[in-house]
């Protein structure tokens, strides 16, 4: 944040924030634009509507005009015209492809994000979790076993439930937090006292243009951390490591071995912590319950009966000869890698929209053990990552691609294998959401499995 600009070179003001911590509440009574009016926007207005002068403007006004905020509606003309005192902006925004990126960019001092206005209102204890791949797996398990341990516990952020919408905080509450990169490159004070930084691999490059843009709005985390404060990263990641040698932080950072099995996993027999991936987020929910001293005989319990997260490496079928595996979540190689490695003569099913930048590292020995069906309008790109190295065949949509593979296993009833929807790439050409999609896939599979 420029201080000076918005203290107006008060340094005195600036200097007695500092110290005393919460003496200036920056969002009450001020004149505030909220701009995007998806989740997060609607409950940051609900939120500050009785304590500010609030405005909202989304991109697409007119969807909003029937909704009951018309009277904090403002038009993109009057919009410069106003002088607001802070500006709150939707994840989703992008600065330099919006309606007012001129604007945003001359104001960017004044950007804050959902999280900042959270920070500024409740001191809880947050254990707030990002990364490339995995972040609402690891939330949700974190989530179930706190609240096995009897804890008030509230699971916010990307995972659907805007921070800002959760009623009857109290002192103790804790909250699991789903951080995004988007969140956090706008916020600006927001802190927590427990940081996870799960795996960094090139990702929404098409936002923050270069791989460092994104490592540094991740690493927005540690950055913001106090003394005393935790943070729990990915011991053998490359690009954490990088940021790590090149950076010094002021809270304590713990390095998780993912190489390193650890004792407690011998006693856990479910399949779902059978890929690479997902004991990788085993393993941080471990270690972050080593620091909350939770008891081990409860977090045994959970971590047996947990089923995962729809669409996120979830088993729609799982039979003798055959198992049906639907990750609509994967929207990189990277978040595919996991299942190709641990699972048995592979069809794998994957297209939509690419992401800039990516690459597919998958060791060479997996290769024979893979089929792969493209569907969509992007074939070429996939076709360019995966010649030389897997067999794969084009089809106009999903469900062509599924058909074919259903008449392909019909014939091979006696030899095990894996039909695995795990896209590679966003849902945005054909689905509204990864949700949409997997529900797609869902119905495709209930319609077309008959006499399998």
């Amino acid at each position: 944040m420029d201080y000076f600009n918005y203290f107006g070179n008060d340094w005195t003001s600036y200097v007695k924030t500092k110290i005393i911590g919460i003496v200036l509440n920056i969002f009450l009574n001020k004149k505030i634009l909220i701009y995007g009016l998806g989740k997060s926007g609607l409950a940051s207005f609900n939120f500050l509507k009785n304590n500010s002068d609030i405005y909202l403007y989304d991109d697409y006004q007119s969807k909003f005009k029937s909704l009951n905020i018309n009277k904090r509606l403002i038009e993109y003309k009057n919009i410069l015209k106003k002088n607001f005192d802070l500006i709150i902006i939707s994840p989703g925004i992008d600065v330099n492809k919006c309606k007012l990126s001129n604007f945003l960019k001359k104001n960017n001092f004044k950007i804050y994000s959902d999280l900042d206005v959270f920070y500024s209102f409740f001191k809880n204890k947050c254990i707030t979790i990002t990364g490339t791949n995995g972040k609402s797996t690891t939330c949700q398990l974190m989530y179930e076993v706190l609240l096995k341990q009897k804890y008030d516990v509230r699971l916010v952020g990307n995972i659907g439930k805007p921070i800002l919408s959760v009623k009857n905080v109290k002192k103790k509450t804790i909250f699991i937090i789903e951080a995004s990169s988007y969140q956090l490159e706008y916020s600006k004070i927001f802190r927590s006292k427990y940081a996870v930084i799960l795996n960094l691999s090139p990702d929404h490059l098409e936002r923050h243009k270069t791989l460092s843009g994104y490592v540094q709005a991740k690493f927005k985390l540690l950055k913001n951390q106090y003394k005393g404060h935790v943070a729990f990263v990915k011991k053998n990641d490359y690009l954490i490591n990088k940021q790590l040698k090149s950076n010094s932080y002021n809270s304590k950072i713990i390095k998780i071995n993912t190489k390193k099995k650890n004792s407690l996993l011998k006693n856990i027999d479910n399949s779902y912590f059978f890929t690479e991936t997902n004991q990788e987020n085993l393993l941080f929910v471990l270690e972050i319950s080593k620091k909350l001293h939770i008891k081990k005989n409860l977090l045994i319990k959970v971590i047996q009966k947990f089923n995962g997260l729809k669409y996120r490496q979830q088993t729609l079928l799982k039979r003798k000869n055959l198992v049906i595996i639907n990750d609509s979540k994967s929207t990189s190689f990277s978040s595919s890698i996991g299942l190709l490695k641990s699972n048995k003569n592979i069809y794998w099913l994957l297209g939509g929209v690419p992401k800039k930048g990516d690459k597919f590292n998958l060791p060479m020995k997996y290769f024979v053990n893979i089929k792969a069906f493209i569907y969509g309008k992007n074939k070429k790109f996939f076709n360019k990552k995966l010649k030389g190295k897997i067999i794969f065949k084009n089809f106009r949509s999903l469900k062509d691609a599924l058909i074919k593979i259903l008449a392909i296993i019909k014939k091979e009833k006696f030899k095990k294998k894996t039909i695995l929807f795990s896209p590679s790439a966003a849902s945005f050409d054909s689905f509204k959401n990864f949700e949409d999609r997997g529900l797609y896939f869902n119905k495709l599979i209930k319609r077309h499995l008959d006499g399998i």
